[in-house]
C-alpha cells in the first residue's frame, strides 16, 4: 500500500507549480470582474481563463480580495502551459434557480497541470436545501467544483461552504493532490458530500477538515491508488467506499488507504457500502490505520444490504466482492453499542478481513461486534471482542 504515497511524493516534488517570476498574470478584475457579490462576473472569469490558457508561458489567473458573483461556468482545456489559479477572495454562487440543471457550478474539463491555491467558494446552498425539503419542483442541484478528465492537479488551501450537492468532485482524473482544504455544511444538509472521487487514479487528500451532511469523502467505482491522511471528519457520514454495485457491470475500487485521521461525531467512521443486487464490482487492498473515533455512531461498518425503500434489489444479495481489508490501530468511542459491524454478502462473503489492535468502547462499557458472512483474522488486542 506504499505505492500511492510514493506517487504522491514524486508528484509534488516534480509538479508543485513553482511559478517563474516572469509568469504571465491575468487578474479577473482587469477583465471586468466586479467585487461586492452582486454583479455577474462570470464573463470576466472566463476571459481571464481563456487568456491564461492561451499563454505560451506559465500563467497565473488571479482573483483578488473581495466577493465575486460567478454563475455556472466551464473552464476548458487543454491549455498550452501550467496555470496557477490564486484566489485571495470569495467566489459566490447565484440563486439556485439560475444554475439550471447542468449539475455543476464550477467545472474544469480536460485541464492538465493546473493548481488552485487559497480562496473560498460560497455556494449558498441553504435556499436549495429548503426547496428540496418543501417538496416543490427544484433543479437537480449543483456540485461546487468538479474536475472531469483532468491530470496533474493541485487544490490547496481552498474553503468550500454550503454546496448545494457535493463540494469537490474528482471524476476520471489522474494525479490529483488535495491538501489543507476546509469543507463546511450543516449536518442535516442533504447529499453534501465533502469530496467525491470516482474513476480516478493517484489521488491524495491530506491535512483537510470536512464537516457536512453526507460523506466526508465518498469513493466511487473505478477508484485506484487513493491515499487519505490527516483528515478531520465530522459531522457527516464518515469516509465511505460506495455505494457500489448499483449497476451489474461496474468497475471496482482498489488500493485505498485512510491513515492518521480523526472522526468526531460522525454517523460512520470507515464504511464500505454496496447495493444488495447482482454486480461484478469489487473492493480490494484497503487499509484503515491509526484512526481515532470520538462518539461515532458506527466506527467500523461494512454494509452490503443497501437497498433504499426496498426497491430494485430482488435477491437481497450483493455481487460486490470485498477482500483484503485491514483495520489497524483504531481507538475511541462509539455512539452505539455496535462498534464493529460486518454485514457482508451471503453470496460473496467478505474475505481477508484483518483486525489488529482495535479498542472501541461504548459509554465506558463494552461495545459489541456483529458478523455476517465474513472471513478473516485478528491479532493484538481487539476490543470489542471480535467475531471475525
Amino acid at each position: 500500500m506504499a505505492r500511492p504515497f510514493i506517487t504522491y511524493l514524486f508528484f509534488l516534488s516534480s509538479f508543485i507549480f513553482i511559478t517563474p517570476s516572469n509568469a504571465a498574470s491575468y487578474n479577473v478584475v482587469s477583465y471586468g470582474a466586479k467585487s461586492g457579490g452582486r454583479i455577474d462576473s462570470t464573463s470576466a472569469f472566463l476571459k481571464a481563463w481563456a487568456a491564461a490558457c492561451r499563454s505560451t508561458t506559465a500563467a497565473t489567473m488571479y482573483v483578488p480580495k473581495g466577493s465575486f458573483l460567478v454563475k455556472a461556468a466551464v473552464f476548458k482545456g487543454p491549455c498550452k502551459k501550467n496555470i496557477m489559479i490564486r484566489i485571495d477572495g470569495t467566489i459566490v454562487a447565484p440563486d439556485y434557480r439560475s444554475m439550471g440543471n447542468s449539475g455543476y457550478w464550477i467545472l474544469f474539463i480536460q485541464v492538465h497541470r493546473v493548481s488552485i491555491f487559497g480562496g473560498t467558494l460560497d455556494a449558498k446552498g441553504a435556499a436549495y436545501w429548503a426547496c428540496r425539503r418543501s417538496g416543490k419542483s427544484c433543479p437537480v442541484g449543483a456540485r461546487s467544483i468538479t474536475f472531469n478528465w483532468a491530470s496533474d492537479i493541485v487544490v490547496s488551501g481552498l474553503t468550500s461552504i454550503n454546496s448545494q450537492l457535493s463540494h469537490l468532485v474528482i471524476n476520471s482524473c489522474k494525479n490529483v493532490a488535495v491538501r489543507n482544504v476546509k469543507i463546511v455544511a450543516p449536518d442535516q444538509s442533504p447529499n453534501t458530500d465533502g469530496i467525491h472521487v470516482q474513476g480516478s487514479t493517484g489521488v491524495t487528500i491530506t491535512g483537510s477538515s470536512i464537516g457536512t451532511g453526507d460523506d466526508c469523502i465518498s469513493i466511487g467505482p473505478g477508484t485506484r491508488n487513493l491515499w487519505m491522511e490527516h483528515i478531520k471528519c465530522g459531522p457527516g457520514h464518515g469516509i465511505s467506499i460506495g455505494s457500489l454495485g448499483k449497476d451489474k457491470n461496474e468497475d471496482g475500487v482498489q488500493n485505498v488507504t485512510v491513515a492518521n485521521s480523526v472522526f468526531i461525531g460522525s454517523d460512520n467512521g470507515v464504511r464500505i457500502k454496496s447495493w444488495a443486487r447482482a454486480s461484478n464490482s469489487f473492493v480490494t487492498n484497503v487499509v484503515f490505520r491509526n484512526l481515532i473515533m470520538s462518539k461515532v455512531q458506527y466506527p467500523i461498518i461494512v454494509d452490503q444490504d443497501y437497498c433504499p425503500n426496498n426497491q430494485g434489489c430482488p435477491n437481497q444479495s450483493s455481487g460486490v466482492k470485498v477482500s483484503q481489508v485491514t483495520y489497524k490501530n483504531i481507538k475511541g468511542t462509539s455512539r452505539t453499542q455496535a462498534a464493529m459491524v460486518f454485514n457482508c454478502s451471503s453470496s460473496n462473503p467478505c474475505r481477508g478481513i484483518r483486525l489488529q489492535d482495535i479498542n472501541l468502547t461504548y459509554m465506558n462499557k463494552a461495545a459489541t461486534s456483529t458478523c455476517n458472512y465474513v472471513k478473516g483474522t485478528r491479532s493484538g488486542v481487539v476490543v470489542p471482542k471480535s467475531c471475525v
